[in-house]
């Protein structure tokens, strides 16, 4: 197999592997740092950290790889929504990177050259040289592939393509640096004997316990009227939970709804219908198709399993030349012609000689030559040894012509069809555009019936007179309206305004509704109280915008938050109320009996609560209470205690102590994995806050 063919197949893992520098991407989040204004100082930097910029040719080249990767695992088109997966995954590779690379420097850490050759071509490659040489039909990392890839690469003398091999080379260093760093981080914590102690007690010594809950909905809202200093109380008692990390912005915005109705996906049934009568007597089966289809569906041999459920469950039973369908897929209607059928193996193990017909005088000559070799080989010669004397193809002679196992799709036409139609032990040969080949059929695996299939579908989209409808209403509504009518005016058209309240940079959605990113850009440009002044559009909806509120990054102010932390109030200044009613039920009591008769409540009695699941069971997870309960005498009512659920009094009737630990080594060893993976954690948060970080994505993306 050639390079280029080689790379047709691989191209979106090779080139997206080198920034797959995983390692605690799930904790960065969007950060905007640095004191120039957002759109201020270099035009084309897209970020930069600590120092180090990235520029926008550069960041949006990784973002395509990205891009190709997503798009060749889950097919068709690139949408809205992998290319924003794919703008955030290569900053936050270019973040964790950054962040990493000073503690690393600082510390000497390096990876040698007989460390990266073991990364990739050893017994345990890194996962990054794993996954992208893994068969995608297989799902099986083959080294083949990479002995191969690796051969072509020094030997083809194509730039592109030596720079993408540089750049997973690269990746697969910073995995590894990381890994190291991450590793020292994890051997500097430790776990005591004390603290092995006591996390067993916490998992295993069982409370019993009663309690009276007086539950916040309970109290009216009317008896616990809500004032301003509630609100300034709580906002100061729990500031740090307001902290950004970035500015956020308030969109108020409408949405008129613009999908497919039925007479649109009537249109396009009768569509595809024509289409099926055309592909019925169409002379180039595959052309017609590629032609016709919303989505190109390869031109190949596929087995039951492969297909949409409705395909898949008639093309394997029906003659060569039928045509089936319409089927409904997935907001899409498909019809298919079944071109050709075979039973065959699913994968086969080949090995081959490749001619150059040019350094053979002409292909000719180059097949007269590959006869005289298969007369050599039928005679008992080596097959081997014959690859390391003749064969053209560097990658594979050097393992005496062995390609490997793989399975249809994988080889050019003409090579595939000979290893897949012939039998075990076999020798063919072939010509196509890499040369001449003698091939060896050293094992055929597995057997199945294959059918080669021309697909066409037609996605369901609003047609020309919904999407009109549709508009002329945005249209209306944005002529009506402004910042001060914006919900009237959408209330006399029948729609409903809401609030986004915290919207990043690189946000894609309102509240869970798509959002296209011109809108987003709109809100991070515009000034509080602008109104849009265009519709902006999704594939089923026209939006229109309001901007409400700018929040800079740091603590929110008490405004910014306070409607989302009224429930929270409410139940504050409720509880005021209950512990009021068991403060004066407890005034003489010494039981929870005779507090649960004052307040006209029963005690409810539970057992076998342990400290590390505070879960009161069949009503919530309560913190405050459990703990409150661990820390009792036995017998004695507590005071009254604010919990998520109400406000609870609770008596301990006694405990249960477990036996000694067994195997405190073994406690040692699960606590300290999971202390150091929260280390590793904890300091790579603490670096991140300590960067200078700016991140200008908005701008371009």
């Amino acid at each position: 197999m050639g390079l280029m063919g080689f790379l047709r197949n691989k191209a979106g893992v090779i080139l997206t592997a080198a920034m797959a520098i995983a390692i605690l991407a799930f904790l960065l989040g969007d950060v905007v740092r640095g004191g120039a204004p957002f759109w201020a100082r270099h035009q084309n930097r897209v970020g930069e950290v600590n120092g180090t910029e990235i520029e926008y040719p550069a960041f949006n080249q990784q973002v395509e790889q990205a891009e190709e990767m997503f798009k060749q695992q889950m097919g068709g088109a690139v949408t809205p929504q992998m290319r924003t997966y794919a703008v955030q995954q290569v900053w936050n590779q270019f973040l964790s990177r950054e962040i990493l690379k000073k503690e690393i420097e600082k510390i000497g850490l390096t990876v040698g050259k007989d460390e990266l050759n073991d990364l990739v071509k050893g017994p345990n490659p890194s996962p990054q040289i794993v996954q992208a040489f893994t068969n995608p039909q297989t799902g099986q990392f083959d080294r083949t592939q990479l002995t191969t890839f690796i051969s072509q690469v020094n030997s083809a003398g194509n730039q592109a393509v030596y720079d993408q091999w540089n750049a997973l080379l690269e990746g697969v260093q910073d995995e590894r640096l990381s890994s190291k760093y991450g590793e020292l981080l994890s051997n500097s914590v430790y776990v005591t004997s004390l603290e092995a102690n006591e996390e067993y007690q916490e998992r295993n010594k069982l409370a019993n316990f009663k309690y009276i809950l007086l539950d916040y909905a309970s109290v009216k809202d009317a008896e616990a009227k809500v004032t301003d200093a509630d609100f300034q109380e709580y906002y100061n008692e729990h500031k740090n939970m307001f902290k950004t990390q970035e500015e956020t912005r308030a969109i108020q915005y409408v949405t008129v709804d613009a999908k497919p109705l039925a007479k649109d996906s009537l249109a396009v049934k009768e569509a595809i219908n024509k289409l099926k009568q055309d592909l019925i007597v169409a002379k180039d089966d595959s052309l017609f198709a590629s032609i016709n289809s919303d989505n190109k569906y390869p031109f190949t041999y596929v087995k039951k399993g492969q297909l949409s459920p409705s395909l898949d469950s008639v093309v394997f039973n029906v003659a060569t030349g039928t045509t089936v369908g319409p089927f409904l897929n997935n907001s899409a209607y498909e019809i298919a012609k079944v071109v050709s059928t075979v039973v065959g193996p699913d994968s086969v193990k080949a090995s081959h000689i490749l001619l150059d017909a040019a350094a053979e005088g002409g292909v000719d000559k180059a097949l007269a030559k590959a006869d005289s070799i298969k007369g050599l080989i039928l005679k008992g010669d080596n097959f081997a040894a014959l690859a390391v004397q003749f064969s053209s193809d560097q990658g594979s002679k050097t393992n005496g012509g062995e390609l490997g196992t793989f399975t249809r799709g994988r080889m050019v036409p003409e090579f595939e069809k000979a290893v897949f139609e012939g039998k075990t032990g076999d020798i063919k040969v072939v010509k196509s555009q890499f040369g001449v080949h003698i091939i060896k059929i050293e094992k055929q695996i597995g057997t199945a019936k294959y059918a080669k299939i021309a697909i066409i579908d037609k996605v369901i989209n609003s047609g020309k007179e919904t999407l009109n409808n549709a508009h002329s209403k945005a249209t209306a509504f944005l002529s009506a309206a402004n910042a001060q009518n914006f919900a009237q005016e959408a209330k006399k058209l029948g729609l409903e305004a809401r609030t986004a309240s915290r919207v990043t940079a690189m946000d894609n959605v309102l509240d869970g509704t798509e959002a296209p990113r011109d809108l987003i850009k709109w809100a991070f440009e515009a000034k509080k109280g602008d109104i849009s002044d265009k519709v902006f559009e999704t594939e089923t909806s026209y939006i229109l915008a309001s901007l409400v509120d700018v929040q800079p990054k740091g603590v929110l102010s008490l405004d910014a938050v306070k409607k989302d932390i009224e429930p929270a109030v409410k139940n504050k200044v409720k509880a005021k109320v209950l512990k009021e009613r068991f403060a004066k039920a407890l005034a003489g009591t010494s039981s929870i009996d005779q507090v649960a008769q004052k307040v006209g409540k029963s005690a409810i009695h539970v057992e076998n609560v342990v400290f590390a699941n505070p879960v009161i069971p069949g009503v919530a997870l309560e913190n405050a209470v459990v703990g409150t309960v661990f820390g009792l005498q036995p017998n004695k009512p507590s005071k009254a205690i604010e919990g998520n659920t109400g406000v609870y009094v609770v008596q301990v009737n006694g405990f249960t102590n477990p036996s000694a630990i067994s195997d405190i080594n073994g406690q040692k060893k699960q606590m300290l994995a999971a202390k150091a993976q929260r280390a590793w954690g904890s300091i790579f948060r603490a670096l991140q806050d300590k960067a200078e970080i700016i991140d200008n994505r908005v701008k371009f993306f």
